[in-house]
C-alpha cells in the first residue's frame, strides 16, 4: 500500500512540474524588453488551460490560452522605457519574472570578432578591456550570451542567462557588443538589452534559412551544400560553416523576440569567395526581416578590418585579397535598406584577425544606430562614398559623397594608399593630394590613367578620412 502511495505521489508531481508555466531561457528574470511595442512571448503549460500574465504598469490582465499540446503565445504591450519589474505568469501555478527592465533590445551576431568577449582569447587581448570592466557596472545594462552550437533542425530554446553588466559578465560578453550598448545607454538613458548569438569562424551561409541559400552559391563553394540528411550532416566537419547549422541552433529560437534592431560583425570566413557576399548578405537580413515581421528592422554592419590573410582560394590558386570582400560589403550597404556600415579600415593588425580596438567598432556601430534608428542630431555616423572619378591629362579626380567636412588625410598631407593604371591594367603606387573636397592622383608610370585604387589590399592603415570616419578601400575598375 505505501509503495502504491509513493507511486501515485511520484506521477502526481511529475503532472505538476509539466503543467507549471515554462519559457525559453531567453525570457527570464533579468531581462530587457523592447519599449512602446507588442513584445511576444510563448512557452508552455498545462494544456488546454488559461495562462494570465500580470504586467506591474497595466491593470489589465494579459489570458491566452495553451493548445492540445500545451503551447502557448501571445503579445504583451510594453510601456516606455523602466523599471525593474516583476511579471507573474500563471496557469494555476504561478512564474515570476523578477528584476524585468523595459528598453532597447538588440541583437548582436556574427563570427569571432562579434563573439570574443572582453577578456580576449589567449595571447590576444582588448584594449583597456579590464578597466572598463572594472568601471562597468550598470544595472540598466543587461547582457545575454547565447551558446554556441550547431543543429541540423531548427531548435526552440538557446542556452544562456540573462545578468546585469558587472565585471564578472562583462568580461564575459562580446566586447564589440559591449561597447555599442554602452553608448546606447549613455546617450539614450533608457535600459538596454543585448544578446550575443556568435560563433568564430562562421560562413555568413551558417546564420541562413536552407530555403535562402543559393544554388550558384553552393556551385561556387561546394561546402555551402545544405546537408539533406542528419546523417549528412552529422559527418560534415566545421558546423560552424556547415548552411543553416547556426540559424538552426543559434537565430531560429530567437525569432519573435521584441528588439529594435540587429548588429552584425562577419566576413572573414567568406573572403575565399567574396563575389557573392553582397547578395548573400541582402538575402540574410531580408529572410531575418520576414521571419521576425516587424518589418525592416534597423541592421547595422562592420567593414571587416584589414590583416594580412594567407588564405587560398576554392580554385587552389591564388591566395585571397580581403579588399574584395570589403568591397562587396561597401556594395550590400546600398542593397540593404535601413542599414549602415562602421568602416574599420584604421582599426586592424596585421598579424592578428582580432583586433584589439572593439570599442571603435563598437562605438561606431553605436553611433550609427543612435544617428540614423534614435534621430541624435549634431554628429556625424557614415564614411563617406565615392561619387564619381573624372580623368583630367595625367590625373584622375575623386569626388565623394556623405563628406561635407571634406576629407582629409590622417596625420599627412598625401597618401601612399593610392594606385592608379592605364589600359594595360598594372597598377602603380601613385601620389595623392587635396583640392578642397578632391582628391587628386597621378603616377609618373602611367601616363593616361584609367582607374584608381585606393588601400585596396589585405593589410593596409588606411589614411583617408573625413572628420573622424575612415573611407573605405574602393577601386574604379572591375577587372
Amino acid at each position: 500500500m505505501k509503495r502504491l502511495l509513493f507511486i501515485s505521489f511520484c506521477a502526481t508531481m511529475c503532472v505538476m512540474g509539466y503543467a507549471r508555466v515554462e519559457m525559453p531561457r531567453f525570457f527570464s528574470s533579468n531581462m530587457v524588453l523592447q519599449q512602446q511595442t507588442e513584445c511576444r512571448l510563448w512557452g508552455t503549460a498545462k494544456e488546454n488551460t488559461k495562462v494570465v500574465i500580470c504586467l506591474p504598469w497595466q491593470k489589465t490582465k494579459c489570458v491566452t490560452t495553451t493548445d492540445k499540446d500545451g503551447h502557448w503565445k501571445t503579445s504583451i504591450p510594453t510601456p516606455v522605457a523602466g523599471g525593474p519589474y516583476n511579471i507573474s505568469i500563471s496557469d494555476g501555478e504561478e512564474l515570476v519574472l523578477e528584476n524585468v527592465m523595459v528598453g532597447e533590445v538588440w541583437l548582436c551576431a556574427g563570427q569571432s570578432n562579434m563573439e570574443i568577449p572582453m577578456k580576449g582569447y589567449p595571447g590576444q587581448s582588448i584594449d583597456n578591456a579590464n578597466d572598463d570592466a572594472l568601471h562597468g557596472t550598470n544595472p540598466q545594462l543587461r547582457l545575454f550570451t547565447v551558446k554556441r552550437g550547431g543543429s541540423f533542425r531548427p531548435l526552440d530554446d538557446v542556452t544562456g542567462t540573462w545578468s546585469e553588466a558587472q565585471p564578472e559578465s562583462i568580461r564575459e560578453f562580446s566586447a564589440t557588443a559591449y561597447y555599442f550598448g554602452r553608448l546606447l545607454n549613455e546617450i539614450l538613458h533608457v535600459p538596454v538589452g543585448l544578446i550575443s548569438t556568435s560563433y568564430g569562424g562562421s560562413a555568413c551561409e551558417a546564420w541562413m534559412n536552407s530555403e535562402w541559400i543559393n544554388e550558384e552559391w553552393v556551385k561556387a563553394y561546394p561546402k555551402s551544400k545544405v546537408p539533406q540528411t542528419e546523417e549528412e550532416y552529422s559527418r560534415m566537419k566545421d558546423k560552424n560553416r556547415v548552411s543553416s547549422a547556426l540559424y538552426n541552433a543559434q537565430l531560429h529560437p530567437l525569432i519573435g523576440i521584441g528588439m529594435k534592431g540587429a548588429i552584425w560583425y562577419q566576413g572573414e570566413d567568406n573572403c575565399n569567395r567574396a563575389s557573392s557576399y553582397a547578395d548573400m548578405l541582402s538575402t540574410l537580413v531580408k529572410g531575418w526581416r520576414k521571419e521576425w515581421n516587424i518589418g525592416e528592422f534597423p541592421f547595422y554592419y562592420t567593414q571587416i578590418a584589414p590583416f594580412e590573410y594567407k588564405i587560398i582560394t576554392p580554385n587552389g590558386k591564388d591566395s585571397v585579397n580581403s579588399a574584395f570582400l570589403r568591397e562587396q560589403q561597401y556594395m550590400a550597404e546600398t542593397m540593404i535598406p535601413n542599414s549602415g556600415m562602421a568602416v574599420l579600415l584604421d582599426a586592424g593588425m596585421r598579424d592578428c584577425i582580432h583586433p584589439r580596438q572593439k570599442r571603435t567598432a563598437g562605438e561606431r556601430l553605436a553611433r550609427l544606430a543612435l544617428v540614423k534608428t534614435y534621430g541624435v542630431k549634431g554628429v556625424v555616423a557614415e564614411s563617406p562614398r565615392v561619387s564619381g572619378i573624372e580623368i583630367k591629362n595625367d590625373t584622375i579626380v575623386i569626388g565623394f559623397d556623405r563628406d561635407k567636412m571634406w576629407v582629409n588625410f590622417r596625420g599627412n598631407t598625401s597618401s601612399g594608399n593610392f594606385e592608379v593604371a592605364g589600359e594595360d591594367r598594372v597598377f602603380h603606387p601613385a601620389h595623392a593630394w587635396l583640392q578642397r573636397s578632391k582628391v587628386m592622383v597621378k603616377s609618373d608610370k602611367v601616363k593616361k590613367p584609367v582607374a584608381v585604387r585606393y588601400a585596396f589590399k589585405n593589410w593596409v592603415q588606411g589614411d583617408l578620412f573625413c572628420e573622424d570616419l575612415p573611407v573605405s578601400s574602393f577601386r574604379t575598375d572591375n577587372w
